[in-house]
């Protein structure tokens, strides 16, 4: 553990953090599998509605430095190639 007043802090600030952190990576997980889920069962209403709730959710995870910004804008072309396809389809 940290002895000096402002190392204690930054620990501090860390564990927040942290705990920041997960709470959006797990937010991103669960938005792009409730995707995947609606483009496996060509559910393509949903899809599109899920397309639009997960780009924002990564959006914001690149916008906070929890992912990168072009793995977000790299998920995000991805995401939307799979309901292209399956609009396709």
């Amino acid at each position: 553990m940290a002895n000096h007043r402002s190392a204690i802090k930054r620990h501090r600030q860390s564990l927040v953090r942290r705990e920041r952190n997960r709470a959006i990576k797990t937010r991103v997980k669960n938005a792009v599998k409730q995707l995947r889920i609606a483009i496996d069962g060509n559910d393509m209403e949903q899809a599109d509605v899920l397309l639009k709730d997960a780009a924002s959710v990564l959006d914001k995870a690149a916008t906070k430095n929890v992912i990168h910004w072009r793995a977000a804008a790299r998920r995000i072309s991805r995401l939307n190639q799979a309901v292209n396809k399956l609009r396709q389809a």
